[in-house]
């Protein structure tokens, strides 16, 4: 999976809001449920921290065992400390990739979520760099 475009994140006037509903029920709904005008700061809920956070839009099909699928858009952290398992945007030899990140006691191996593409394992003399966390993914119905 391939990185399409790298976004700043700069929300219009400091913050994304939506408008609230309250819980909505996925099985048959109640007619007497209260519905709530809340609102939802967007911003809290998906951004950590707003000076290391760009979105990011993918291509590709190699993550899609993990819900990315192409066209989607990740907001990625660049301020988390990568970890086992965390899903990352690497560089490897000044080639941007979406994948999964594995620490194994032989190297770094970069894994992807489709049995149709082949584990990355990164060589000891490779260029490396994880430009950042994927920590949500956004995508159209």
């Amino acid at each position: 999976m391939k990185i399409e475009r790298v976004y700043s994140y700069a929300p219009s006037e400091g913050r994304l809001i939506a408008a609230g509903v309250g819980h909505v029920p996925a099985g048959f709904p109640s007619p007497s449920q209260d519905y709530s005008d809340t609102k939802i700061d967007l911003t809290q809920m998906l951004i950590r921290d707003e000076l290391a956070t760009f979105i990011v839009r993918v291509s590709g099909d190699s993550m899609e065992g993990a819900g990315i699928y192409d066209g989607d858009k990740l907001i990625v952290d660049r301020s988390i400390e990568p970890r086992d398992g965390h899903v990352v945007v690497a560089v490897v030899d000044g080639e941007m990739t979406v994948k999964r990140l594995r620490v194994t006691p032989s190297g770094v191996v970069l894994q992807a979520e489709n049995a149709e593409y082949p584990d990355v394992t990164v060589a000891e003399l490779s260029d490396l760099t994880i430009w950042g966390v994927a920590t949500t993914c956004l995508h159209q119905l």
